[in-house]
């Protein structure tokens, strides 16, 4: 979209967690406000519309209607913690959460480096997204723990990663899929 550029395209003005995206991660899409790319989203507009805002919450009319159910459905990047990550950054601070953010960005691109079987890489981006820094950190000190012998094919790494996630997910009441719509027939 013309115009919309963000200082921080990592985390998006509406919640998003570019960075932990799989678009993002394939050179697909710059991030939010990032420059080129499919940007055509309305509360982009909307942010321009009203001072160029960079983040939703900073905006007087926060939320509104554009935010009714924005978490209920995914797209290529989970939306489930969208407000739930607004709300944590107007509590801690940007900074403090583009540190975390940061972090979790690398420990991504690490399990994709390592443990990426090439079938896990969606699951590791919604693992990343979803959980918190805390238990991230938890599970890949699990992870380091049981690959420590090298003597682990790629794809029993991957699945013995895919698995810990999972089971720390089932702990905090997480489910690691995307919530898609479901296409009217």
């Amino acid at each position: 979209m013309k115009n919309f550029i963000r200082n921080y395209p990592l985390f998006s003005l509406c919640g998003l967690n570019c960075g932990l995206c799989p678009m993002y991660l394939d050179n697909y899409c710059p991030g939010c406000g990032g420059g080129a790319g499919n940007q055509s989203c309305r509360i982009a507009r909307c942010s321009l519309q009203h001072g160029g805002f960079e983040y939703c919450y900073l905006c007087d009319e926060y939320p509104c209607e554009k935010y009714v159910d924005i978490d209920m459905f995914d797209s290529f990047i989970t939306h489930r913690n969208q407000l739930m990550d607004l709300e944590k950054v107007k509590k801690i601070g940007i900074d403090a959460y583009q540190i975390e953010l940061t972090e979790k960005i690398e420990i991504l691109r690490y399990l994709l480096a390592n443990y990426n079987d090439g079938r896990k890489k969606n699951f590791f981006c919604i693992a990343v997204n979803l959980l918190e820094l805390h238990d991230v950190k938890s599970v890949m000190e699990q992870i380091a723990i049981e690959t420590k012998s090298d003597n682990l094919t790629l794809k029993e790494k991957a699945t013995l990663a895919a698995k810990l996630f999972q089971s720390m997910a089932v702990k905090q009441n997480i489910v690691l899929k995307l919530n898609k719509k479901t296409s009217k027939k």
